[in-house]
């Protein structure tokens, strides 16, 4: 069942300002940042994007949790049950990013089209899991962006019991609480854990910019050799370059 509220825990809201900057971050520079910050476990295995061109997303996690299926509980009739996925994602904002702890299982597809386009109609802005969906045709028509291992024509319950959502999971390897913030793009999932964003924020756009005057360096002929990473002298240079 899900966590009770916590006063403390703030809105899943996202400072527009927030998601207009790191909108502009790659999920790649994000690891980057986070390295940096001593955090090596970021990215979620297995969650890849379903279909090429989705957008970059960035928004809270709202989480969902599967455990190994059980005989007398990973039942179609759980489905209707007030601990279900149906319920939970009645349960979810306007605006979060679903990530779902499958396990990593691949022979049961989680989500299908009906969930996915009640997501969408709820407007969630996307799904995120290391496992698979199933109906992926009519998964697809539904345009919610995708986050996943593939897709499976079992449903959930050949091989995983829904068991909770909004409590801390694992999803790829990877821990995700309620509060994390989710960037996502063609490179897969990132996690950026609530209390280092503000760091992250600051720090991600000038990391983006130091990428890009790299590159324009090598486009212009420039070895490696204390250009990537810099040295005092090439750095000096980039320094130099934003005045």
């Amino acid at each position: 069942m899900p966590m009770p509220a916590n006063p403390d825990v703030p809105s899943m809201e996202l400072d527009p300002a927030v998601i207009e900057i790191l909108a502009k971050v790659t999920t790649a520079t994000l690891t980057t940042v986070l390295l940096k910050k001593g955090l090596r476990n970021v990215w979620m295995r297995g969650a890849r994007p379903i279909r090429s061109g989705q957008p970059r997303l960035v928004a809270r996690a709202f989480t969902l949790r599967f455990v190994p299926a059980r005989e007398d509980l990973a039942t179609p009739a759980s489905w209707a049950s007030p601990i279900s996925t149906r319920a939970a994602i009645e349960d979810m904002p306007a605006g979060c990013i679903a990530v779902v702890d499958s396990m990593g299982v691949q022979d049961a597809g989680i989500f299908g089209d009906i969930l996915c386009a009640r997501m969408a109609k709820r407007g969630i802005a996307a799904l995120v899991t290391d496992g698979v969906v199933r109906d992926l045709h009519g998964v697809l028509g539904t345009g919610l962006p995708v986050w996943c291992s593939g897709a499976a024509a079992p449903p959930s319950v050949a091989g995983l019991t829904f068991v909770a959502w909004q409590q801390p999971i694992g999803c790829g390897g990877v821990a995700v609480f309620p509060d994390d913030i989710v960037v996502v793009d063609d490179d897969g999932a990132v996690l950026i854990p609530a209390k280092l964003l503000d760091e992250v924020v600051a720090a991600a756009p000038e990391q983006e910019r130091m990428e890009e005057w790299i590159m324009g360096e090598v486009d212009k002929g420039a070895g490696l050799p204390g250009l990537y990473p810099m040295n005092a002298e090439t750095k000096a240079r980039y320094e130099s370059s934003k005045r």
